[in-house]
């Protein structure tokens, strides 16, 4: 059985959680050796009992291990450790017999009612604990006022131990969101500034060194100044969008059809009839490859070439396509250009579209265009 995956941040919380747990049931164990040794004339089998009192012992120690490592943490393990805890319990009608006091696990059990609890939060500590005191008490022939204080602790304490500790994970969540955010931020703050200094105005340069000139170079002028254009709109829109928040979604298809007010290359959108959401970053992910795909159009076909996009929803995954209608791709050409050093389709396009989990597929041939079409998978909440 697999782990599940979670965020570094989560995974950390969740870490020192269990480390914390791992100390816990070293005290636990501790209080219940004691206890049983100090009792040991209250068993009715004392050599069967200690050898329960052993077993658990040892299970402590095999849990520090196993919850140690995040890999280990899957539901086979929780689920073994509250089998052993309600084992651990039902053993007592052996050992002590049915006119017991005092069980013989006693609070030991609260370590797997722990474990459960920080792995599936509040309701995982709610289900745990109530299995636990539901064995607890079913035991007993009368059930007085302390085992019933005993069996609510449990089942509250449990569901506040998961409480808190799904609140410390998301709480960890957002503080990673917004350090990257901010970590993303400076980034192209400074990408920013080099690009001004630079790449803008040079294209700014040859843009009007190029009408001033005439003939051809006119004609570059006005493809510089289209890039100059996009560049200045790209730098400005990751600035607007440089924190969102981790519940912010855009639709797709505005995002989309806004690129058809720079006028160039010419854009035809087509869609569902309706919203496509999607959450804010995955959204400006994929509008940035739109943007290479349309740069990549002004660059091999022209300024005024046409352009046919396409959005779509496939169940839970988001389906976007770019054609156009230029001389295509001679074959070997993106491999060349990789190895040369120019990865602006292996990074900006495919590169992205992987990060996303996503596929990119390219449909290409002499003098038929150039399609790309995406495959994205829509981001789901909670884990």
């Amino acid at each position: 059985m697999q782990p599940r995956r979670l965020d570094p941040a989560v995974e950390a919380v969740e870490d020192r959680l269990y480390r914390a747990l791992a100390l816990l049931r070293v005290v636990l164990t501790g209080n219940m050796v004691a206890l049983n040794v100090f009792r040991y004339d209250n068993f009715s089998r004392p050599h069967l009992g200690m050898t329960v009192v052993a077993a658990m012992v040892l299970w402590t120690g095999v849990t520090i291990w196993a919850y140690g490592g995040a890999r280990r943490r899957t539901p086979l393990l929780l689920g073994v450790d509250m089998a052993i805890a309600i084992a651990a319990l039902l053993s007592t009608l052996v050992v002590k017999g049915s006119w017991f006091n005092a069980s013989v696990p006693g609070f030991w059990i609260a370590g797997a009612l722990m474990a459960w609890a920080i792995y599936w939060r509040w309701w995982g500590g709610l289900l745990a604990g109530a299995a636990l005191s539901a064995v607890d008490l079913a035991m007993r022939d009368s059930i007085s006022q302390t085992n019933y204080a005993n069996v609510f602790l449990l089942v509250i304490g449990g569901t506040v131990v998961g409480y808190l500790a799904g609140s410390l994970q998301q709480m960890a969540a957002s503080r990673a969101v917004a350090e990257r955010a901010a970590a993303s931020a400076a980034e192209r703050a400074r990408l920013a500034r080099a690009v001004h200094d630079g790449v803008l105005q040079v294209l700014a340069l040859v843009q009007r060194r190029g009408r001033e000139l005439g003939g051809e170079a006119a004609e570059l002028g006005e493809l510089a100044g289209a890039q100059e254009a996009a560049l200045r709109s790209l730098i400005r829109q990751q600035d607007v969008t440089s924190a969102p928040g981790d519940d912010a979604v855009q639709d797709l298809v505005v995002l989309v059809e806004q690129l058809t007010r720079r006028g160039s290359p010419r854009i035809s959108v087509a869609g569902p009839g309706h919203q496509v959401l999607v959450p804010e970053p995955t959204a400006r992910e994929l509008i940035a490859v739109v943007e290479e795909c349309l740069a990549n159009v002004v660059r091999h076909v022209g300024p005024h070439a046409p352009v046919w996009i396409f959005v779509e929803e496939l169940g839970d995954q988001i389906a976007l396509s770019v054609r156009d209608d230029g001389p295509g791709i001679e074959p070997g050409r993106l491999a060349n250009a990789a190895e040369q050093g120019r990865l602006g389709v292996l990074e900006s396009i495919q590169g992205r579209i992987r990060d996303l989990g996503g596929t990119a597929n390219l449909t290409t041939a002499p003098g038929q265009g150039v399609e790309w079409e995406f495959q994205v998978p829509r981001p789901q909440e909670g884990r």
